[in-house]
């Protein structure tokens, strides 16, 4: 969850409409596993260079103050050049994004440049769906930004999860940005009731991958999702990881 303004170092605390709360064996693992995984979150907090970010807003036509403040938690230079290789090479017609915020604007850009498909993304907070349908009509960009309070449990994933509204039926491009790993380390694992939707020869991409929790999730989809491919790449400084389900002939 981030816009264009400076993102605190803590997480945003549940909103009260409806929300779930974690147990409290949840929250005692959370304490314990972010001390294990301080050294990636601290990489978290890197964005990426001027360069990097210069280079990326010139690829989609952006102008140079578009993205002030990268860092701090938001989507690094990696993973939005990273997008863009996919929305270029795919022309993805329906991409759904949990988590809004820098990336939402890069794709939303980049899908207008590239075969004008439709973003659908999605966030917890309710008062940051307004702030980033604002900040992309500045750039006369346009999305389609649903409310998805974390109100859903699944027995196969700890924490809980986005209540996801008009979700489209076929998903060409999945972005996994969220929920935030103070929810419980493992929670993006639950991205996977979404797997079904995915389009023949679509893609998952699960930012944070380096991350200790997200290794584990990583590991859960490999073992239970054989009809995806999923490979780890390490150059940005969060990891990132891609599936791309297979089109069977």
């Amino acid at each position: 969850m981030t816009t264009k303004s400076l993102t605190g170092l803590l997480a945003k605390p549940a909103e009260a409409d409806g929300a779930a709360r974690c147990t409290t064996g949840e929250r005692l693992f959370q304490i314990a596993f972010g001390a294990i995984q301080w050294p990636w979150l601290l990489k978290s907090l890197y964005g990426g260079t001027q360069a990097e970010k210069q280079a990326l807003l010139e690829r989609v036509g952006l102008a140079p103050d578009a993205l002030p403040h990268l860092g701090s938690w938001k989507a690094d230079t990696y993973l939005l050049h990273r997008v863009v290789d996919m929305i270029e090479k795919k022309r993805p017609t329906n991409v759904v994004e949990l988590g809004s915020g820098a990336t939402s604007l890069v794709m939303a850009k980049a899908l207008a440049m590239h075969g004008g498909g439709t973003l659908h993304s999605y966030d917890q907070h309710l008062p940051f769906i307004a702030e980033m349908q604002t900040w992309l009509a500045e750039h006369k960009i346009a999305a389609h930004f649903g409310h998805a309070p974390l109100t859903q449990r699944d027995p196969n994933w700890p924490g809980v999860w986005y209540s996801l509204p008009q979700l489209p039926q076929t998903i060409d491009l999945l972005l996994i940005d969220g929920p935030p790993w103070a929810v419980h380390p493992f929670v993006r694992g639950m991205a996977d009731r979404l797997f079904n939707r995915v389009a023949p020869d679509g893609i998952v991409m699960l930012d944070d991958a380096a991350r200790p929790g997200e290794r584990y999730v990583a590991k859960r989809w490999r073992r239970d999702w054989p009809d995806f491919t999923f490979t780890f790449e390490g150059g940005g400084t969060k990891g990132l990881l891609i599936g791309r389900k297979i089109a069977y002939v």
